[in-house]
């Protein structure tokens, strides 16, 4: 019979920085991952994405993924394409979104590979080799990081846990699912695991929603725990209210739409969905007039899609609004594009418009193209609802970068840039603080993660300040640290 071990958890991303969420623990004789995410922005993430799983695949048990956004599932399928045939837990919403997501995740790869060979070829036949470093991901060689066979059969893996239902994957194990608040279907994770000395509880916060959001239920209180392991993305911040966000919004459509465009680069999954909610709801109100919306990207018209599907388990002011607006079409023009040749027949558009496009960092996808178009007219405004990235096309433009790189051409930024907060999918330092402070005693060990090295650190602080908790630490990529 094997040795049994106590509990090691190895941080494989998201330590330092706020992408490539991914741990590994090891408790007893049970090898598991929570999170299996990519590395996003920066000019070192591609290597980073290759070497992630750099470990033997086989000697994992299962995966427990806590939402869909890619930067926590976007690993899967190269998992898949290693070898892994274990199962993955996650919500049955969050599996309906990964059913969209992968895929298109696998078919950028693939594209990226395609464009890079032939960059290579034109290099290899004496032409000057031109690269625009700042579409998604740079060049990667000849092999994509996987496939959308690797995606589909990544799919196969996935296996539905439902909210508030203790699971059981290894018998040495359980876990429980809580609503994060974050986006459809995220999840914070309750884990027991049984190893020398006992049983111990291990606290994943996944990603955390902003209380009071609109069509998210607020996170999950949790009571207790041994280990908490905490996102910080905003640690170091608070967000505008609602209705602060709600007034600097209706402001920018008043002044911009009867001379130009708003541009507002969105995440698919989530931001989108919240995104038009707001617009909808700024209209009822009577706070601005009849509205032409595009919404320019495939997956986020599926993703729609999907969030219409569970409209049961959203709060109920997104049904209230959901009602108003099957009863007022004719005032909120939602137009769902498709093809690239829908896509690009936007651009004739000249004003009057409010196009929402991906990618919600602006490092690939249909938002480049319309950022392209739009940046140099000061008639336009630029929208941002998220957190940009170090390292992405997003952060220069929030920075206040006067020019931006794009499709090799050097395109000025005229248009107004507005950055607003109070639709963050992720919870500000009070919530982040209001969420810990449910706790009715300390962790033993609690670790910041998710947040970039500056801000996990003032957080890690905080928590020590207010909460008093004896020992809370920012670990680094590639810790492996013994809990119990």
């Amino acid at each position: 019979m094997a040795q049994r071990r106590g509990i090691e958890v190895t941080f494989l991303g998201a330590a330092g920085e706020v992408t490539g969420s991914c741990f590994r623990i090891e408790a007893g004789d049970t090898i598991f991952l929570v999170d299996c995410g990519m590395f996003q922005g920066g000019r070192d993430a591609d290597e980073k994405n290759a070497t992630a799983l750099d470990f033997e695949v086989g000697e994992l048990d299962f995966v427990v993924v806590t939402h869909a956004h890619i930067d926590h599932s976007g690993l899967l399928p190269r998992l898949a394409a290693r070898g892994f045939q274990g199962p993955v837990y996650a919500t049955p919403a969050t599996i309906d979104l990964l059913g969209v997501m992968l895929p298109d995740s696998a078919h950028i790869q693939e594209m990226e590979s395609t464009r890079s060979r032939g960059a290579d070829f034109r290099h290899r036949a004496g032409q000057s080799r031109v690269r625009d470093h700042d579409e998604a991901g740079s060049d990667r060689g000849e092999q994509p990081l996987y496939t959308v066979a690797d995606a589909e059969r990544s799919l196969q893996r996935l296996t539905a846990v439902a909210y508030d239902k203790v699971f059981e994957p290894a018998k040495s194990i359980r876990f429980r699912f809580r609503d994060a608040g974050h986006i459809l279907g995220s999840a914070i994770v309750e884990l027991w695991a049984d190893a020398d000395g006992g049983t111990r509880k291990l606290v994943f916060s996944g990603d955390l929603g902003q209380p009071g959001r609109p069509m998210m239920n607020d996170p999950t209180p949790v009571p207790d725990a041994d280990v908490v392991i905490v996102e910080s993305t905003y640690g170091n911040r608070l967000h505008k209210s609602l209705a602060t966000t709600y007034d600097e919004l209706a402001h920018v459509l008043a002044t911009t739409l009867p001379r130009g465009n708003v541009i507002i680069p969105a995440f698919a999954v989530g931001r989108t969905q919240e995104v038009l909610h707001v617009l909808a709801d700024l209209v009822r109100r009577g706070r601005a007039p009849g509205l032409t919306i595009f919404v320019d990207s495939p997956l986020a018209t599926r993703a729609t899609e999907i969030t219409a599907k569970y409209a049961a388990v959203l709060d109920r002011e997104s049904r209230d609004l959901t009602r108003w607006l099957v009863a007022n079409k004719d005032l909120v023009r939602v137009r769902f594009t498709e093809t690239p040749q829908d896509s690009m027949a936007i651009n004739s558009v000249r004003c009057g418009a409010v196009i929402v496009a991906a990618s919600g960092m602006c490092e690939g996808g249909r938002i480049r193209h319309h950022l392209r178009h739009n940046l140099p007219r000061d008639e336009c405004a630029i929208v941002f609802t998220g957190f940009q990235a170090a390292g992405t096309l997003g952060r220069q433009i929030v920075d206040g970068a006067t020019r931006v790189h794009l499709f090799r051409d050097d395109v000025p930024v005229r248009a107004s840039v507005h950055t607003i907060g109070g639709l963050s999918a992720h919870g500000d330092q009070g919530a982040l603080l209001g969420w810990l402070s449910a706790f009715r005693a300390p962790p033993t060990r609690a670790f910041v993660v998710h947040g970039e090295q500056a801000t996990a650190a003032g957080f890690a602080g905080l928590i020590r300040e207010r909460l008093s908790w004896p020992s809370v630490e920012v670990p680094q990529r590639g810790d492996r640290i013994r809990v119990a």
